[in-house]
């Protein structure tokens, strides 16, 4: 009899098939996990949506709850609750595990109102300890939408896998003293498409533009540590996009801080770097700064006066370690089973 074991190893979900007649030894059962739900668009699951599967979750947990999602796509307004905390969502592979919907900022809901921009999210997150891993967010409402959201975080603090996060205007938000670890991770967008008040490291991420604009609109408050940590990402664009003609950031608030660490970054890069957003003042509050970029976009001598080339011993202090250690969930170990059998 066939098995229904998925090893999730660095990115892809592997079958694993045995004879279930064979002893399954401790060792071997102590590296599996039974998924909590599985969700199935074709109902061959335990839940045809990925809301349902949400809202069967217990209350207040305090261990993960796993929810498995096979590919499909799933066309639905999203939200984990805030007294759904430790939610864990996997993909059965991020291409084609795409949780979607296409709202926007001005759209108008059945009651008269707009969403506005925070309400346009296809992806709602309030509870805390939320991961996801191999999975595609989306906002198809279109490049000439205005804000339309793929993502709203506001759980205390979350991670994400292998993950791709697909929209224009406002893809990913995350709210103020939340925070974000993002590992192998995809983002597109063309205006402020990473904003926020959030702590958040980006670590192997690529950043693809699609349309001259800005990467980066944070609203860091003032008295946070640290707002967005870029670690080794690729800063790339779509082939029409001109070159010099995004930038990496703009402050959103006063004192927006965006570093980028050993980033590579491609010719679309805006020489000057970064936008004061047509305002003098926050040229003496944000904290722009960079550390061995490299890439046609990596120009220094040219960044603008009141940003930062970091010297190494400056660096360090945005190291993974120093930023987000400790402050978000675990991912599942690579050599960890996810069981998705009855």
């Amino acid at each position: 009899m066939l098995c229904a074991i998925l090893l999730i190893a660095v990115y892809p979900i592997l079958l694993s098939c045995s004879n279930s007649s064979e002893t399954t030894s401790t060792e071997e059962e102590d590296k599996t996990i039974k998924a909590d739900g599985v969700v199935a668009a074709d109902g061959t699951g335990d839940y045809k949506t990925v809301q349902e599967a949400i809202d069967a979750a217990p209350d207040n947990a305090q261990e993960s709850y796993y929810i498995y999602i096979k590919n499909g796509i799933y066309k639905e307004v999203i939200t984990v609750p805030r007294n759904k905390d430790h939610i864990h969502l996997v993909g059965e592979d991020a291409a084609t595990t795409v949780l979607t919907y296409n709202n926007y900022a001005s759209r108008i809901k059945p009651d008269g109102s707009d969403y506005g921009t925070s309400g346009s999210a296809s992806f709602f997150v309030r509870g805390n300890n939320f991961v996801a891993e191999n999975i595609t967010f989306e906002n198809t409402a279109g490049i000439n939408a205005g804000q339309a959201l793929a993502i709203n975080i506001g759980g205390a603090h979350s991670s994400f896998r292998n993950c791709r996060f697909l929209g224009h205007q406002d893809t990913w938000y995350a709210g103020n003293g939340t925070y974000q670890y993002l590992k192998d991770c995809f983002i597109e967008g063309s205006v402020d498409f990473i904003f926020g008040g959030s702590t958040a490291f980006f670590d192997n991420c690529q950043l693809e533009s699609t349309r001259n604009g800005y990467i980066t609109a944070a609203s860091t408050p003032e008295d946070q540590a640290y707002g967005y940590v870029f670690h080794q990402c690729t800063l790339t664009a779509r082939s029409e996009i001109a070159k010099s003609s995004v930038y990496l950031g703009r402050p959103w608030r006063p004192h927006a801080q965006a570093v980028f660490i050993d980033c590579a970054m491609d010719k679309h890069i805006q020489q000057s770097g970064w936008h004061n957003w047509g305002n003098p003042d926050n040229e003496r509050t944000a904290f722009y700064a960079e550390f061995n970029s490299r890439g046609w976009g990596a120009s220094p001598e040219t960044r603008v006066s009141w940003s930062r080339q970091l010297p190494a011993e400056e660096a360090v202090k945005f190291s993974y370690d120093k930023v987000i250690a400790g402050k978000h969930p675990d991912f599942i170990a690579d050599d960890i089973n996810l069981d998705i059998e009855p």
